[in-house]
């Protein structure tokens, strides 16, 4: 009989800890969700450093640099009142993600049926990999892409709306008037960008593509 409080504590002990790692890794995982709502269906974090070195309280405030990435292997500040700490985490994120249907070569024009979803780790996936297909219709693909290679922005670029030594027209805007006057594109620009236009006078002005490929300026 003597020997059942030291049982009972040890098996308290035993209870505690894995409940203290539970509500560590919860608490991680629920930062990490609200952090990132879009893929938090698929957000799991797992806590890298050693339980001896874990804050000491049961709700520390956790926080991150402002340039931190969204996923991967980070370090995580745990401040529990003065006391600050550094929790080592790998956030692991599952989703869907970007691939080529077939082999998409360099300098050709692309179709939205060109590419198909797969389900996925998002988190080892190369920087920029896109996760929808919204922005690949008509887009040129700048390096050869295999089949179910995962798709980045960087291998494809928008059409040309707008190319070096073009006539465009220039549409120049403020408060209370319109003018336009016709010029002469000097680099090539996708809608949106930015181009230089050397005007009949030999002015030069800056503004942005439209979607018809007319040159907009704010005055």
């Amino acid at each position: 009989m003597r020997g059942y409080p030291i049982l009972l504590a040890s098996l308290l002990v035993m209870i505690a800890l894995p409940s203290s790692a539970a509500d560590l890794s919860a608490q991680l995982n629920q930062f990490f969700k609200a952090r990132d709502p879009q893929h938090a269906a698929g957000i799991n974090v797992l806590v890298r450093t050693p339980k001896t070195q874990w804050p000491e309280c049961d709700a520390p405030r956790f926080s991150l640099p402002g340039n931190s990435r969204l996923w991967g292997n980070m370090s995580v500040a745990a401040n529990c009142d003065q006391n600050r700490r550094y929790i080592q985490v790998q956030v692991q994120v599952s989703g869907q993600y970007l691939v080529a249907k077939r082999q998409l070569v360099r300098g050709t024009s692309v179709k939205q049926n060109d590419f198909r979803m797969q389900s996925g780790r998002l988190d080892t996936l190369p920087a920029r990999t896109l996760f929808n297909s919204d922005s690949v219709a008509d887009a040129v693909v700048l390096r050869d892409i295999q089949p179910g290679q995962p798709v980045s922005l960087s291998m494809l670029r928008q059409p040309w709306r707008v190319k070096a030594g073009q006539n465009v027209t220039v549409i120049a805007s403020g408060e209370g008037f319109d003018a336009s006057s016709e010029g002469k594109a000097l680099n090539n620009a996708t809608r949106a960008q930015w181009v230089r236009v050397r005007m009949a006078n030999g002015q030069i002005v800056s503004g942005r593509v439209s979607d018809d490929g007319n040159v907009l300026i704010t005055l």
